[in-house]
């Protein structure tokens, strides 16, 4: 071989092994790029109910607990609480005078369980993680709903107070289904949680639409519609009218826009006006009330709604629990 030819296979090699070292070199500077702080743990749900609901939460987050167990127990607390004719005891019963209750959960692997047209138990939340954890379906509705909590040691309770049967009362002298936005300003419950870990957790619960058909079940209970999440990406629930989630497969499309780089208040924003591009030529679209919260896996939230009056409340190490006033579409 002649020197001439060494020297060019030499410069050959020395050129291939700068642009490697280049290669390597912009590859560890995007290693080293400081990624944004993550905040956790960190806990958001919906409306003013959602208030002690997340208190109960972070008195679990804060002790290293999980995001499942935060979620669940947060919002038994709306369940519990008779006051809220919105969810579990107390809640508005159907035009034929039944409570009948929906829930989900879902947790950081993806795991679900859902109850939908369950009577007599006060904790459908509870009922839809033993579905999750303790059989292979993800879905129990009615009777075979009941038949399956009360086989869990589950107690049968009238859930109709004296409120919700006085409310129902005066319902039966007009005897006609006018959909309510903001019913006492709150609806169903619905909550996000980020642990110390890292993992994801969401939960939904309610007692439906008021004076609705017997039989009706809304976005609450289903998986995509009122609550999904994906551990990689984020989490998302929803609040109003379930019908209107539904069509849109509404949470699980918030959680799809995240993934796609959104920040949780635009992806929840573009999903809104979805559902006003969808519903706009609506009968009823005078009374349409949807609103969304959702959280990513930063730490960061961010909630929007169709109309003004929806609110959630979120808990961090900066954030004390605080009522927020969503944005909203139309003025």
């Amino acid at each position: 071989m002649t020197h001439n030819r060494i020297y060019g296979l030499i410069l050959l090699l020395l050129s291939f092994t700068a642009c490697k070292n280049k290669d390597i070199a912009v590859n560890k500077i995007n290693e080293n790029t400081t990624p944004k702080e993550i905040i956790k743990p960190v806990v958001i749900s919906t409306w003013n109910h959602g208030i002690p609901a997340n208190k109960e939460a972070w008195r679990i987050l804060i002790k290293g607990g999980t995001a499942l167990d935060a979620v669940e127990q947060g919002v038994r607390t709306a369940e519990a609480n008779p006051q809220v004719q919105t969810v579990g005891l107390g809640g508005f019963p159907d035009r034929e005078g039944n409570v009948t209750l929906d829930a989900c959960i879902m947790d950081h692997n993806s795991n679900c369980g859902s109850v939908s047209f369950l009577q007599h138990i006060k904790h459908p939340i509870s009922v839809a993680r033993k579905v999750m954890e303790e059989t292979p379906h993800i879905m129990l509705t009615g009777e075979g709903a009941l038949q399956f909590a009360l086989e869990q040691g589950f107690e049968k309770e009238e859930l109709l107070t004296p409120e919700s049967k006085k409310a129902y009362k005066e319902w039966l002298q007009k005897s006609n289904y006018e959909p309510v936005i903001n019913v006492e300003n709150h609806d169903t419950i619905s909550m996000l949680a980020l642990d110390e870990n890292g993992d994801l957790s969401g939960a939904c619960t309610t007692s439906g639409a008021a004076w609705k058909m017997h039989g009706r079940v809304g976005d609450s209970p289903i998986i995509g519609a009122g609550l999904f999440l994906d551990n990689e990406v984020g989490a998302a629930a929803a609040t109003g009218l379930g019908e209107a989630v539904i069509r849109t497969a509404g949470s699980a499309m918030v959680v799809e826009l995240m993934r796609q780089g959104k920040s949780p208040y635009e992806a929840c924003k573009e999903v809104v006006e979805r559902i006003y591009k969808v519903h706009k030529n609506h009968k009823d679209l005078e009374y349409l009330q949807v609103g969304f919260i959702a959280l990513n896996k930063n730490g960061e939230y961010g909630s929007y709604c169709l109309r003004p009056g929806f609110n959630f409340a979120v808990k961090n190490a900066m954030v004390n629990n605080e009522l927020t006033n969503a944005d909203f579409k139309i003025k």
